[in-house]
């Protein structure tokens, strides 16, 4: 594919002739890379629904985070080569397997395959809705490909400060990207919509309005998603005040605490620890105070191991 010869997908512009067989910033080259595809049940519940979501775990990235939960797609070997019309199979297949939705995880790097993969998924019959699930760290401009294809977004907002993005990603130009990828994506889907138990169609009032959203899925609309770091509480509450006096009820907000380590890092011992109770605790009130209603919390303790899926192929 041309995209590939001197690449400038991602804000990297790394120019990496991938066609060639160089890998690019985000570790990959021109063939797409999967690592797992599979029904996965921890997702918001209205992505989640009764089935669970089809994800579609991408190998490589284009951020890199330091403290990725997910490093041994995004940094390391896991992962397998497939074919575009494998990819539409894939997609079919989690269909036929009760898949609530297909969703795309961080495949920011191979969107013109992907692209492709869907337009042939639909032509074998896929109808659910489609999310892209990505770090934010991506091209308005790549975004617009997918503009008529995707249903749902669920960008990552992750860092406010770029100094905090350029320590933990080496992206200082993060919180400006982010802030444009989500304004193209809001622009693309607009207002968030929902199917009811007996598929009747809901407004996100009526789903505000639900002491649970079990059988609730959401057909079309933008989750932003933030990951509570380690002493990290008052970016976050820059990255949530952005967020309301920004899109207000027009997206959903789901604020994370699920931060584990997966490593030791001797240069940045904040990261060696898992998020205070009362650091999370305290950026919920923040959010609440600041009037936030379209929202997903996580509660319990969900910071575990168990809620980072086994990348050894499943499903590919």
């Amino acid at each position: 594919m041309e995209e590939f010869t001197h690449c400038s997908l991602c804000p990297r512009d790394c120019r990496a002739d991938r066609a060639g067989g160089k890998r690019g910033a985000c570790r990959e080259r021109d063939k797409v890379r999967i690592a797992r595809a599979a029904l996965h049940m921890w997702e918001e519940p209205c992505i989640t629904g009764r089935g669970g979501s089809g994800t579609v775990f991408f190998s490589g990235c284009t951020l890199g985070c330091v403290f990725c939960q997910n490093a041994s797609i995004a940094r390391g070997g896991a992962g397998k080569e497939v074919s575009v019309d494998y990819l539409a199979e894939i997609f079919l297949r989690l269909q036929e397997e009760g898949a609530e939705n297909i969703n795309l995880v961080t495949g920011d790097h191979f969107v013109p395959q992907i692209v492709k993969g869907l337009q042939r998924g639909r032509d074998g019959g896929l109808c659910i809705p489609v999310v892209y699930n990505t770090s934010s760290y991506v091209k308005a401009d790549t975004l617009r490909c997918l503009e008529g294809l995707v249903d749902i977004y669920l960008p990552d907002f992750k860092y406010y400060d770029s100094g905090r993005a350029y320590r933990y990603a080496k992206a200082k130009d993060y919180p400006l990207t982010a802030k444009e990828a989500i304004k193209e994506m809001v622009r693309q889907q607009g207002k968030p919509e929902f199917v009811g138990k007996n598929g009747e169609g809901l407004d996100s009032r009526k789903y505000n309005a639900l002491e649970d959203g079990e059988g609730i899925l959401m057909r079309r609309g933008t989750i932003v998603r933030h990951l509570l770091l380690p002493g990290g509480l008052e970016d976050s509450k820059k990255i949530i005040s952005y967020l309301l006096e920004t899109y207000g009820e027009t997206i959903y907000i789901s604020i994370m605490n699920q931060y584990t380590p997966m490593g030791v890092f001797p240069e940045m011992p904040e990261l060696n620890s898992r998020v205070a109770e009362e650091e999370y605790e305290a950026l919920l009130d923040f959010a609440i105070e600041k009037g936030l209603e379209n929202g997903f919390f996580q509660e319990g303790d969900t910071a575990k191991e168990s809620f980072i899926p086994s990348f050894d192929g499943e499903g590919v």
